[in-house]
């Protein structure tokens, strides 16, 4: 989950195309009313008030995920399940993002929302990508470098004579550095492989020691198969990494034409993160009835480990920081893994989110 596309994301040409705009309208006729008698005064106005009360068509919305369903996405399938989209006179699809990816979907139109990464965004935007970050799911990076115990990594410096399993990004190693150097730690001390999308799980077993991961998703389900890791997450050891993945994504032609799709999408979200903050194990059995291929007991153990850190110390959900984006794109620009700087003011905006 997360990690692993979210980098290929990152590293991936994405494609600049012109952005279609959301449909939708309202539906003005009125079936059930039968058409007045010639003369009859009375007539017109009980039709044209029937058709005012007429119930409105819901525009159609499609996001696109980041990788396939799980509890980061949980807030989205409660608002839809729960009726908050419809509420807001919204019909959101909740879609899997394909070989195109999500951010692809978002820039070419055929989903007015998805759902990226800042990493993914950062590099999007420096190649003049039109997307915009209009939430933060998550207010803190719960990702890092995890490994079976037995391979006592207990901090940065035990990388030292080990080998990780990547999937071959300069940000990987960029990252390992970072956590590294404090700690007194020689990057090039350690043997990188990639391995691709091979599952976690097994990859320790065969040929690697510890990888890069989500502990929402793997790391709970580590604890579950009684398997338990060390987990060194990256925002502990390296400030300019707790940057925020992911994130939800509009296109600039979606704000420019549409801001009150794009308000009524967030303030129905909102309404679905906010109850599954509140409601853990009632949003995971949300989560899988809508997506009954999932193990329900990993969905309910993640839910209520994820659940609290939705909005975090942040003063509503969704909220985000101009540091934070600043940060993460300073380092990079730093490291020359950026050609220029970035233009963190025009990437995310808070301006949709409902008020506190």
């Amino acid at each position: 989950m997360g990690v692993k596309k979210t980098v290929t994301l990152l590293l991936s040409s994405i494609l600049l195309l012109t952005v279609a705009g959301c449909g939708g309208g309202n539906n003005s006729g009125n079936a059930g009313a039968s058409a007045p008698a010639a003369g009859n005064s009375t007539a017109a106005p009980e039709a044209s008030a029937a058709a005012t009360d007429a119930p409105k068509a819901l525009t159609p919305v499609k996001i696109a995920l980041d990788w396939t369903p799980n509890t980061n996405h949980t807030g989205l399938y409660a608002a839809k399940e729960l009726g908050y989209y419809a509420e807001e006179g919204l019909d959101v699809e909740i879609v899997q993002p394909g070989a195109a990816g999500a951010d692809t979907m978002v820039t070419s139109g055929e989903a007015q929302f998805g759902i990226s990464a800042q990493e993914a965004l950062t590099l999007a935007r420096l190649q003049d990508v039109p997307l915009v970050s209009i939430a933060a799911i998550i207010q803190h990076n719960t990702s890092g470098f995890a490994a079976p115990k037995d391979r006592n990594i207990k901090t940065p410096k035990d990388f030292e004579g080990k080998t990780y399993g990547g999937w071959g990004s300069p940000a990987e190693e960029a990252a390992m550095k970072a956590i590294m150097d404090p700690e007194g730690g020689d990057v090039s001390k350690v043997k990188l492989v990639n391995i691709g999308e091979a599952d976690f799980f097994t990859a320790v077993k065969r040929d690697i020691d510890f990888a890069w991961i989500f502990y929402a998703w793997t790391g709970v389900e580590a604890e579950l198969r009684g398997e338990p890791l060390d987990m060194l997450y990256l925002k502990d050891y390296a400030p300019q990494l707790d940057y925020y993945t992911p994130v939800l994504t509009t296109s600039e032609k979606e704000i420019a034409e549409h801001p009150e799709v794009v308000k009524a999408f967030l303030k129905a979200t909102s309404k679905g993160y906010q109850y599954a903050i509140d409601n853990p194990e009632e949003a995971a059995t949300v989560l899988s009835d809508a997506v009954p291929d999932l193990d329900p007991k990993l969905v309910l153990a993640s839910q209520k480990w994820l659940s609290p850190k939705y909005k975090d110390d942040a003063p509503r959900w969704g909220e985000q920081k101009l540091e934070i984006w600043k940060n993460y794109a300073d380092w990079m620009y730093g490291l020359k893994l950026l050609d220029k700087p970035l233009d963190a003011e025009s990437t995310f905006t808070n301006e949709f989110l409902p008020e506190q």
